[in-house]
C-alpha cells in the first residue's frame, strides 16, 4: 500500500520550540518559509527521502459528504450518526483491541509500543479474511485521519473511507503528495497557531536536515531509511522562551545547505519513481491546496452537500 515505510518509523519526541520557530518564519502570502537567505518550502523530495511515502501514482482526490452512514456500516462495520462524517477516536481504537490495553507496571514507553505492535499482528493474523479487512480499514482511517492528516480535535474524518472500499487500489494513490498538500494547508491555517496539525515528525526531520546547525535532533541510527529513522529529537529541559530565543537567533545567522548532497538511493526503491517528480516547482492555489510542475497529484476533496 505504500505506507510500509512510515509506519517502520520509531516514536519521536514532539519539539515544541522548533515547531513554533518555523511556524514564525511561515509567510502565509508566499506560502513558504521565510529565511534571510531566502524562501524554503518542503517539497516532494522531502516527502519521499524523509517518509519513504510514494509522491507518484493517482491523485487522493474525491467528494467529502456530510454523512458516511452507510458507507462505514458496509465497509467499517461501525455505527454512524446520519448527520455526521466524524467518528470518535476511542471508538476505532476499541474496535481494534487497543483501547484499554493500557501499560504493565514498569514497562516503558518502546516496550509497551512493541507489545501493542505484537498483539495486534497475531490477532490480524488468526482472523479470516472478512474480518481482517474490516480491521485493516478501521485502521487506516485511523491512522490516515489522526496520524498522517490529522487535524485539531479528537475525532476521526471519514473522508478518506471511499478510497479503501477497494484495498487492492489503495497502494496505487500518490499519499505522499497529498501528505505534502496537508503540511501547507495546516501551515497556512492561522497566523495565531503556534503549533501545526498534522504529522510533526516530517517538519521536524525537515529542520534536522536543513538547518542542522540548530541542533534540535541526534543523529543516532545513521544509514537506516527512510530518513526520519535516523533522528531522535533532542531534549531541552530550558524554558520555552529561552528555546525560541535561541533558535531565532540561530536561524538568523544559518546558511542554507544541501542536505541530500552525496545521499545514495541503497535500500530506497520507492525513489526510483519518484525521482522524475524532484525538485519541481512547487506553489500553493488560493484554495491553500498544493501543486507542481507535472506532477497533479495532490488532489482535493470537495465538498458534495
Amino acid at each position: 500500500m505504500g505506507l510500509r515505510e512510515i509506519l517502520r518509523m520509531g516514536r519521536m519526541r514532539v519539539d515544541p520550540a522548533l515547531t513554533q520557530a518555523l511556524r514564525s518564519r511561515w509567510d502565509t502570502e508566499a506560502t513558504a518559509f521565510a529565511f534571510p537567505w531566502g524562501h524554503m518550502i518542503p517539497n516532494l523530495e522531502d516527502v519521499s527521502r524523509i517518509t519513504g511515502l510514494r509522491v507518484y501514482g493517482r491523485p487522493v482526490s474525491g467528494y467529502t459528504y456530510p454523512c458516511y452512514h452507510e458507507l462505514a456500516e458496509q465497509l467499517l462495520d461501525l455505527p454512524v450518526e446520519r448527520r455526521s462524517s466524524l467518528v470518535p477516536r476511542v471508538a476505532l481504537q476499541e474496535s481494534l483491541g487497543l483501547y484499554e490495553a493500557g501499560k504493565n507496571a514498569g514497562e516503558s514507553e518502546d516496550e509497551y509500543l512493541e507489545r501493542l505492535s505484537r498483539v495486534s499482528r497475531r490477532e490480524l493474523a488468526s482472523e479470516p479474511g472478512q474480518q481482517a479487512d474490516l480491521d485493516l480499514r478501521r485502521f487506516l482511517v485511523l491512522f490516515l485521519g489522526r496520524l498522517l492528516f490529522a487535524t485539531r480535535g479528537d475525532a476521526v474524518h471519514y473522508r478518506f473511507l471511499p478510497l479503501l472500499e477497494d484495498l487492492g487500489e489503495v497502494g496505487g494513490y500518490a499519499w505522499g503528495a497529498a501528505f505534502l498538500a496537508h503540511q501547507f494547508d495546516g501551515l497556512s491555517a492561522s497566523e495565531r497557531q503556534t503549533s501545526t496539525s498534522g504529522f510533526y515528525p516530517f517538519l521536524q526531520v525537515w529542520a534536522y536536515l536543513h538547518l542542522l546547525a540548530l541542533g534540535r535532533g541526534d543523529l543516532t541510527r545513521p544509514g537506516l531509511v527512510p530518513i526520519a529513522r535516523r533522528w531522535d529529537s533532542r531534549r531541552d529541559t530550558c524554558h520555552l522562551a529561552d528555546q525560541l530565543e535561541r533558535l531565532q537567533e540561530a536561524i538568523d545567522s544559518y546558511p542554507y545547505l544541501d542536505p541530500y548532497l552525496g545521499e545514495g538511493d541503497e535500500g530506497q526503491p520507492w525513489l526510483a519513481q519518484a525521482r522524475p517528480y524532484f525538485g519541481r516547482v512547487s506553489w500553493s492555489s488560493p484554495s491553500g491546496i498544493v501543486s507542481a510542475d507535472r506532477v497533479g497529484a495532490f488532489g482535493d476533496f470537495t465538498t458534495r452537500q
